[in-house]
C-alpha cells in the first residue's frame, strides 16, 4: 500500500528534488534521482526518470539535460531567478519596520526557492542585526486585517502608541484608543504607514502601523476618501505621498526652488523626473511643484544648505529664515 502510494507522489517528489537539490553547478543523473527517491521510500527505475522528466517538461517545467560539469538533469528556469531572490531577500533585510524573527522567517521561505546550494551562499550574505528594527510581532497580522478593511470599506479601531520620555529619563509609550477610517498603506521613510481619517477633523492622517496594536475590523462603513482628500473614483497613493515630507500631513502648495545642478540627482530622486526644469544660469537651475509645507521639508531644505535658495512661497522662506536663526543662536552662545 505504502509503495502504490509512493508512485502516486513520485511527479511531485521528483519535482521537488530537482527544485532543491539541483541547479546549473549540480546537475543530477537518474541514477542519482531514484536514489533520492528510494530515500523517500518511492521506488523509480531509471527508464520511468526519463519518462517522468519528459511529463514534467511537457507540463511546462524547464528542465535540462547536460554533461557539464557531468551528465545529468538540473531544473532551468523558476519562478525567481538566484538575483531576484537576492534582491528580495536584502529588502526584507533592510525593511525596519519588519521584525528581527520575521525577517529571518521571510529570508528563509525566500531560500527555500533555491536550490539548497544557492540557499547557503544567500545565508552566509544574509545580515539581521539592524538596532532600529520593528520589535512588534502583530505586524503580518495588522497589516491583514487593515487590508480587510479597505477591501470592505470598514472602519478599523486599534491602539496607538507613542514614545515618550518618562519622569526618570527613560523611553517608555503612550497608549491611545484610536478608530479611524482606513484607506491605503504605504512604505514611506523606512516604515509602513497606513492612510486613514480620524472622524474628528476633515483630513488625511498617517500612522505607523509598527506602532499599532490589536487591529479589530468594525462593521461601521468607513467614511468615503472623496470626503476628504482630491481622489474621487481611486485613491492616488503615489500622488498623495510623492507631495509629502516625512509622512507630513497637510494642503499642498506650490513650491518654487533654485538649484545649484550638481544636485541634480538628488533633486530628480525626490521630485521625479516629471518637473519641468528652467535653466537659471550656467551653473543653476529652478523648478516648481507641489508639496505639503512642513518643518520635514525644512530639513530636507537645509541638508543641501546654500546649494538650494527657494524663491516662493514667501512663508516657506520665513521658516527656512527662522530655522537658520535657532541653529545660529544655538551655537552662538558658545562662542
Amino acid at each position: 500500500m505504502a509503495a502504490r502510494q509512493g508512485q502516486k507522489i513520485k511527479l511531485l517528489a521528483l519535482l521537488d528534488i530537482l527544485r532543491r537539490e539541483t541547479d546549473e553547478d549540480h546537475p543530477l543523473s537518474a541514477q542519482a534521482l531514484c536514489q533520492k527517491l528510494a530515500e523517500q521510500n518511492i521506488t523509480a527505475e531509471r527508464k520511468s526518470i526519463y519518462s517522468d522528466i519528459d511529463t514534467l517538461i511537457g507540463y511546462g517545467v524547464d528542465i535540462i539535460r547536460t554533461r557539464v560539469p557531468r551528465a545529468g538533469f538540473f531544473l532551468g528556469a523558476r519562478e525567481f531567478e538566484t538575483p531576484e531572490i537576492y534582491l528580495l531577500s536584502d529588502a526584507v533585510r533592510s525593511a525596519d519596520f519588519i521584525s528581527a524573527k520575521k525577517s529571518r522567517e521571510l529570508v528563509g521561505k525566500l531560500g527555500r526557492m533555491l536550490s539548497i546550494y544557492e540557499e547557503k551562499r544567500q545565508r552566509a550574505a544574509v545580515f539581521y542585526d539592524r538596532p532600529n528594527r520593528c520589535r512588534n510581532e502583530e505586524l503580518f497580522y495588522l497589516i491583514d486585517a487593515i487590508s480587510s478593511a479597505i477591501s470592505k470599506g470598514k472602519k478599523i479601531s486599534f491602539q496607538y502608541a507613542t514614545r515618550v520620555l518618562t519622569a526618570e529619563r527613560t523611553l517608555g509609550e503612550k497608549i491611545k484608543d484610536r478608530t479611524v477610517s482606513p484607506y491605503a498603506m504605504t512604505w514611506q521613510d523606512d516604515h509602513y504607514y497606513l492612510i486613514c481619517n480620524y472622524e474628528k477633523y476633515d483630513n488625511l492622517l498617517n500612522l505607523r502601523i509598527d506602532r499599532m496594536h490589536g487591529v479589530t475590523v468594525l462593521s461601521e462603513d468607513a467614511r468615503p476618501f472623496c470626503e476628504v482628500s482630491p481622489y474621487r473614483e481611486v485613491f492616488d497613493v503615489a500622488d498623495y505621498t510623492g507631495k509629502l515630507f516625512g509622512m507630513y500631513t497637510g494642503s499642498p502648495e506650490k513650491i518654487t526652488l533654485q538649484c545649484d545642478k550638481n544636485i541634480i540627482e538628488q533633486v530628480v530622486d525626490r521630485f521625479s523626473e516629471k518637473i519641468f526644469i528652467t535653466n537659471v544660469d550656467e551653473n543653476t537651475f529652478s523648478f516648481s511643484t507641489e508639496a505639503v509645507i512642513s518643518d520635514a521639508l525644512v530639513t530636507w531644505l537645509m541638508h543641501y544648505g546654500d546649494t538650494v535658495r527657494v524663491l516662493a512661497p514667501p512663508r516657506l522662506k520665513e521658516q527656512i529664515v527662522a530655522r537658520a536663526e535657532k541653529v545660529l543662536a544655538l551655537y552662538q552662545k558658545e562662542l
